[in-house]
């Protein structure tokens, strides 16, 4: 129905315009967004909501802030800069575990992204992924057969998310999964999406071999959402700033954990 779509529409171009505010102000009040936008204090509450599902922002008490916390991590491209090296590390930890002729899993963090350079090293190889970056990068690299998992796309995080995505893990099987996560609380794995706990749940159960590449930040992260155990993985990959009761408690646990020196 015409009506049904010019509210989609306008909601579309509220959010988009929304999200704009927010990221370029850093902090914006509810009531403010509301006024601006000539809605009730609840429709941006809603749009807030959506939004911080997407991870564009995260709603905090009286408004919406861009800026990272905790619980809100920021952009794929502040992602990518933050802790650069400790990724490129931990990534360069992974690549041992790569070899001519598998089939390889990666999931859409931006610290497994750091391994996709050294795919080219190990080929004849499979890659299956989610991440437009890593599919970018693959898809003309002599010697890989990339496998692109679709679905609805998330700018946000820049990757293919939710419920056709992770039907599509579903149709494949890899020898090995390399994926981060966005928290790791009481020995467990939390991200602040559904859409990704769901996607990550298929990708493990398609695995034959788990590893997680998880830097130190990771133990003072939040999430909403559990998504497995860290006994569910084969290997953890830690940087060596990782806390050590932490690293103690998980050993203990049966986890293979790895710990990866600094330069």
């Amino acid at each position: 129905m015409p009506g049904i779509d010019a509210r989609t529409d306008a909601q579309e171009e509220r959010r988009q315009r929304l999200r704009e505010l927010v990221t370029s102000q850093g902090f914006v009040r509810t009531a403010d967004l509301a006024a601006e936008f000539g809605v009730s204090v609840m429709t941006v509450h809603r749009d807030l909501d959506a939004l911080q599902a997407q991870g564009w922002l995260r709603k905090v008490r009286g408004g919406a802030s861009s800026l990272p916390s905790t619980q809100f991590h920021g952009s794929v491209s502040e992602r990518m800069t933050t802790r650069a090296q400790t990724k490129q590390r931990l990534a360069r930890a992974a690549a041992e575990e790569l070899a001519p002729g598998q089939v390889v899993m990666i999931d859409d963090s931006t610290t497994c992204l750091n391994l996709v350079r050294h795919v080219a090293d190990h080929t004849p190889i499979t890659v299956i992924s989610n991440a437009l970056p890593a599919i970018t990068a693959l898809a003309r690299e002599p010697g890989v057969a990339l496998i692109a998992l679709g679905g609805t796309y998330f700018p946000a995080y820049d990757a293919f998310m939710g419920v056709h995505t992770a039907h599509s893990v579903e149709s494949f099987r890899a020898d090995v999964l390399f994926m981060s996560t966005t928290a790791v609380t009481g020995g467990r794995c939390y991200h602040m999406s559904p859409e990704t706990v769901q996607v990550k749940r298929a990708m493990m159960s398609a695995a034959a071999r788990r590893v997680l590449l998880i830097d130190h930040t990771k133990f003072a992260n939040q999430g909403l959402y559990a998504l497995a155990p860290l006994t569910s993985f084969d290997l953890v990959l830690v940087d060596d700033a990782a806390p050590a009761g932490e690293v103690r408690r998980l050993r203990d646990s049966g986890v293979d954990v790895r710990t990866v020196a600094g330069a």
